[in-house]
């Protein structure tokens, strides 16, 4: 509750796409399902405060909680030092590893087979600083739509471009299930995510990182991430 006894809103910026088990776009606006979700509203249900989502293209999330139209960005947010020059970051939610999906007639099977291959990624990512790693590649950026993983998706299955690199929690599930599309390989880069406030805003963050502490240390925040990602072992401890 707030000082004046209403309800207390915490707001929090986030793309409105189909990328479960992360997250999937919302059937109204309001309700979202998914790992992210689940986890923010156990942090924020044991903070005391309910959570508006505040729907944005990727590219405005951070833009948005400095200007003030959020108080947060809890959306696949990489803790890299570009993106903690604009936002002050939580201790992580999540930490996972990224990889490269192709169409299923594609043999490439690691970064030296890519040369002369198109390869998209979301614009200014931690997927594309990796990209940027691929030799002889083209590197083609996505950004600016409410659902960028989907636009990579078809961009790839009809041949705009020839595979594209994202965090293995969602690229896994697709090269699964998809029979269009395998796994090229996957890359340990150990992406942590975190959540990131305005700068300054030190009360917000410290309150979202004990109520974190207290999700790892009862077992609740490994209980969303094995009923999302069971395939992939929950990985924090007390780790800052």
């Amino acid at each position: 509750m707030s000082a004046d006894g209403t309800a207390r809103t915490v707001r929090l910026a986030c793309i409105d796409s189909a990328a479960l088990p992360l997250f999937d776009k919302s059937p109204d606006g309001v309700r979202r399902d998914g790992y992210e979700p689940d986890a923010a509203k156990l942090v924020f249900d044991r903070i005391g405060a309910e959570i508006e989502w505040v729907m944005v293209p990727w590219e405005e999330m951070i833009p948005a909680v400095r200007r003030g139209d959020a108080d947060a960005v809890w959306c696949g947010q990489g803790m890299t030092e570009e993106r903690a020059a604009l936002v002050d970051f939580t201790r992580p939610y999540a930490i996972f590893n990224e990889t490269l999906i192709v169409r299923a007639d594609d043999p490439a099977r690691a970064p030296e087979d890519l040369a002369g291959r198109r390869i998209g990624a979301i614009a200014n990512s931690t997927n594309m600083k990796l990209a940027e790693t691929f030799p002889d590649v083209e590197l083609v950026s996505f950004g600016a739509s409410d659902d960028v993983f989907g636009d990579m998706i078809e961009a790839t299955r009809s041949g705009a471009i020839d595979g594209f690199v994202d965090d293995d929690v969602v690229m896994i599930p697709l090269a699964n299930e998809d029979p269009d599309f395998v796994e090229a390989f996957t890359v340990a880069t150990g992406n942590r995510w975190g959540v990131g406030v305005a700068p300054g805003n030190d009360a917000l963050r410290l309150e979202i990182d004990e109520a974190l502490a207290a999700i790892v240390a009862d077992g609740a925040l490994a209980a969303a991430w094995q009923k999302w990602m069971p395939l992939l072992p929950f990985p924090l401890g007390q780790e800052r």
